[in-house]
């Protein structure tokens, strides 16, 4: 009985996954008799997706029952938890039953402890911009299941240029797949830079025009990334994370410490060779401006999420952000 429970923001590595299932559990010839996908809307979709999981399979291969946004982590009537001790023990072994949900489950209800005495739980929430050595992680993991080999300086480029957009990952790495002729030579970080594109780095960009005082670079550098459909939250998270380390940085500095480990492990940065480039890109700046940035992000962050037109937002809490770096702070 394989039960699995996926959940996290990351909407495209929980599809990617399901599809990876789909292909090992389902016949392709047998798959609109035995592949089930139902939507958390629906009044009685749990009771559905146990029904059709109960379900012997129709000719050849297994089932596999799809429910989408369940809320059963979140809250759960009793006659449905009671439904749910009935069924989840009893589901035969050809079936799987793919429960997933954007929230994190609530592990005080008594429907998430009985889900996992059966059911496989896996988290796919992105992972925080700043996290290099995380991306770098997984950008190595994904490639292997591509068939792409980076060498070790193309993983870190391509973990910087996509950061945590894991659609593009795939994307990007699909393309490389196609273009390089030999899968056993490493692809090099030229390659990466001449055919990925680089929405995160404009990103860090934008971050470095700010942390200037560039309004006119600043805000045309959001206006091209908006137009390359970059997500307007992604934006503000890699701009959070990246004035984040730096005021991490730069508050060890200002208190005397020169250890370069140190540092890296106060701002959770994994290789400390990083520090040296952030001390120069820091140097003529305060950690009271640095830090004085996030509050304005909050800002930002809390008004996109309440539904503001994303260019103007962005555009006039910019124009604060460079004028923190156009003011002497006391």
């Amino acid at each position: 009985m394989p039960i699995y429970f996926f959940w996290g923001d990351d909407d495209f590595a929980i599809a990617h996954e399901v599809k990876r299932l789909q292909n090992h559990v389902l016949d392709p010839h047998w798959v609109q008799f035995n592949y089930d996908k139902i939507s958390g809307d629906e009044s009685d979709a749990t009771i559905q997706a146990l029904d059709r999981a109960m379900t012997p399979v129709f000719g050849m291969g297994g089932r596999l029952i799809w429910l989408i946004e369940t809320t059963i982590a979140q809250q759960c009537p009793e006659a449905l938890l009671s439904r749910l001790q009935q069924t989840l023990s009893a589901i035969p072994s050809h079936s799987h039953l793919v429960l997933t949900s954007s929230k994190k489950p609530d592990s005080r209800l008594k429907s998430t402890k009985l889900l996992r005495e059966y059911t496989e739980f896996q988290e796919f929430s992105s992972i925080p911009p700043w996290k290099t050595e995380e991306l770098i992680a997984n950008v190595d993991r994904v490639s292997k299941q591509v068939g792409v080999k980076l060498a070790p300086a193309a993983s870190e480029l391509l973990a910087e240029l996509v950061g945590n957009n894991t659609r593009q990952l795939w994307s990007e790495l699909e393309k490389l797949s196609i273009y390089i002729a030999d899968a056993t030579t490493p692809v090099n970080s030229d390659l990466v830079a001449r055919l990925v594109n680089a929405t995160t780095q404009n990103s860090l960009q934008l971050a470095e025009a700010i942390s200037k005082g560039k309004v006119d670079t600043a805000l045309e550098l959001v206006t091209a990334l908006l137009n390359s459909n970059e997500p307007a939250l992604k934006i503000v998270a890699t701009l959070v994370g990246q004035f984040r380390t730096w005021g991490i940085v730069k508050l060890n500095l200002e208190a005397g410490e020169r250890d370069e480990k140190a540092i890296a492990i106060a701002a959770e940065i994994h290789n400390p060779k990083r520090i040296f480039i952030m001390r120069k890109q820091i140097q003529a700046l305060s950690s009271r401006q640095l830090l004085a940035t996030l509050p304005i992000l909050l800002e930002l962050e809390f008004s996109l999420k309440r539904g503001a037109i994303a260019l103007p937002t962005l555009q006039t809490q910019i124009v604060k952000l460079c004028q923190v770096f156009n003011t002497s702070l006391p």
